[in-house]
């Protein structure tokens, strides 16, 4: 394995207000922290646009083409091509964020349903991993994911798992990895908590989420890539290993499902 002083977040929305208005200040903190690389997520295609220039601005900042389960009734219809297009850019390395959520029902689950489709068909054409979000849906997510695997093999990660470990068994079972956020941290995720330790640890990613869902100790602040460090150290405890250990496993992982990416002294080295 290679030696990767750094940790990556492997899922963070700079385009969006909270940090837009501080992107290179939450880019340069992440990197005093010791995050050597963030993963853009793009949720609306409309909006593509600035991440593409976000993830050319940075060195060490990749992003993702895709359309949000909330966002599948705005942006109906989405087309394969259309996503397979946007993802020839050297720095789009994923495809997402996508899936299905049930809990708050902004979008027809049937238009989830065929965006959700859509995206994985656009992931199994790439190579690109698939970026699944995923609420309140479990049996869907796995019929469909299992639906899918048949048509042919793809790649992905279930981001911010707070799910049931029947998903985290199904999905392991299809070879996906899980991306644990800073709700891993907080006081009332115990059933959470007990499904990371069972996640193997050559399968397990860590993100933010940024700007949502900062892990203790910094709830009721707006969320930021700098603190995915806070989140590693709670997985790592829980799981009975070093941080460094953690650090090491969790950035080979998001190298090896984001292929596409290069690590960032690598990067920089050529750019």
């Amino acid at each position: 394995m290679a030696e990767f002083g750094y940790i990556v977040d492997s899922h963070c929305h700079l385009n969006y207000k909270q940090l837009r208005e501080d992107e290179a200040g939450a880019v340069a903190r992440a990197r005093a922290a010791g995050v050597g690389c963030m993963l853009a997520i793009n949720t609306k295609l409309r909006e593509f646009n600035e991440i593409r220039a976000i993830a050319e601005t940075y060195h060490d900042v990749y992003g993702t083409v895709g359309i949000h389960p909330h966002e599948a009734e705005n942006e109906p219809d989405v087309a394969v091509a259309a996503l397979v297009e946007r993802a020839q850019h050297p720095k789009i390395v994923g495809i997402g964020e996508t899936g299905l959520d049930y809990y708050y029902d902004n979008a027809p689950r049937d238009m989830q349903q065929v965006n959700f489709r859509a995206h994985i068909a656009a992931a199994r054409e790439t190579g690109l991993p698939v970026i699944i979000h995923t609420r309140d849906a479990d049996e869907d997510c796995v019929a469909i994911l299992r639906e899918e695997m048949a048509k042919g093999p793809f790649k992905g990660v279930i981001h911010c798992f707070t799910a049931s470990q029947m998903l985290a068994d199904a999905v392991l079972e299809m070879g996906l990895y899980i991306s644990i956020s800073g709700i891993a941290t907080f006081n009332s995720a115990k059933d959470l908590q007990a499904t990371v330790k069972t996640i193997p640890l050559d399968r397990l990613l860590v993100e933010t989420d940024a700007p949502f869902l900062a892990p203790v100790p910094h709830r009721g602040k707006p969320c930021e890539p700098a603190y995915v460090m806070d989140t590693a150290r709670f997985v790592a405890d829980l799981k009975g290993i070093s941080f460094e250990e953690l650090q090491e496993a969790t950035t080979a992982n998001f190298f090896a499902l984001f292929d596409k990416a290069t690590p960032p002294e690598a990067a920089k080295d050529a750019a």
